[in-house]
């Protein structure tokens, strides 16, 4: 693997295409730890994030971004990128990531992607669905129904996307909806159009991290409970102060409703520490089985949780 600083040092082994590193895998299973060791033996490069938590300004600590300390001088980019007073779909991040990508490349950097959010990794390599302008009004008369009126009309008017989502997913459960009344066609007919993917344009080098799940568990628990010692609750109670829309993703990411609740004196301490590990578990279970069925059978997955200290990089990731 070559370490010098030519703009070519990482194109593909047939010099085609660049290259472009991935690493995926369930929350707390090492993916940040690994991308940053990665990038010490391949130098230079650059970490992108790509978790859907992790690219909002006001979640550091509840997002478990990594610290300045942490990131050992490597350039990291689109970590806190977005206030949270705007939402990042999963087409916004890929714009930006393509952006980083191609910056990375122009400097002679190897791109270094790291996250969990499945919907991002697979835009960005897959494209985005050309869906049209929703029209104004059936955005607002949507998005005021109740989350279960909405989704006994998406059952109606598109069943298949219904069946694929959770019916309490308001954002998801809206948008199915809107897009279907004003364009007049389903969510799969735009997806089968998808365009603007990069995944034919560079050689990926990919790796899911699968660790088994009571290691993985072990680390949710105990990496929720360091985050409230952290400084969780004072970084729920700034974004509270902001006032924003309760149905923005900020304001639903893990760890903020119960902290919130405590906050509120709803809920004991101890029970909302409790009830946080529990939903980081079932948050990773969820990300567990993404992951597995969705990513593409050719990215090895690793099942061991030594591999943060035991692996040879360069193999791993075929540089």
């Amino acid at each position: 693997m070559s370490t010098g600083n030519s703009p070519d040092q990482h194109a593909s082994p047939t010099g085609s295409r660049a290259r472009l590193a991935l690493i995926a895998g369930p929350t707390a299973s090492g993916k940040s730890d690994l991308a940053v060791r990665l990038a010490r033996a391949a130098s230079p490069a650059v970490v992108i994030n790509a978790d859907s938590a992790q690219v909002y300004a006001d979640l550091s600590v509840l997002s478990a971004r990594p610290t300045v300390d942490e990131m050992q001088g490597i350039p990291h980019r689109l970590f806190g990128a977005w206030d949270g007073a705007h939402s990042c779909s999963a087409a916004d991040w890929a714009l930006a990531a393509r952006a980083e990508i191609d910056a990375a490349h122009r400097a002679g950097a190897l791109p270094i992607l790291v996250g969990g959010t499945g919907l991002y990794i697979r835009t960005l390599c897959d494209g985005i669905a050309p869906i049209p302008p929703i029209d104004p009004a059936i955005r607002e008369s949507v998005r005021a129904l109740p989350v279960g009126d909405a989704y006994a009309a998406l059952l109606r008017e598109d069943p298949a996307r219904a069946a694929a989502l959770a019916p309490a997913d308001t954002t998801r459960v809206a948008r199915a909806l809107e897009v279907v009344r004003s364009t007049g066609m389903p969510m799969a007919h735009w997806h089968a159009q998808r365009s603007g993917g990069i995944g034919d344009q560079v050689d990926v080098s990919a790796v899911v991290l699968m660790p088994e799940r009571a290691w993985l568990y072990d680390r949710c628990d105990r990496r929720f409970g360091a985050m409230w010692q952290r400084g969780a609750v004072d970084e729920v109670r700034a974004l509270l102060a902001r006032g924003l829309d309760p149905d923005l993703p900020v304001m639903r990411a893990i760890g903020v409703r119960e902290v919130a609740a405590v906050l509120n004196g709803d809920m004991a301490e101890d029970d909302a520490i409790a009830a946080g590990a529990q939903a980081t578990r079932n948050y990773a279970k969820r990300q567990y089985t993404w992951l597995r069925n969705q990513m593409p059978a050719s990215w090895p997955r690793l099942a061991t949780e030594s591999y943060i200290e035991n692996h040879n990089l360069a193999s791993l990731f075929q540089l």
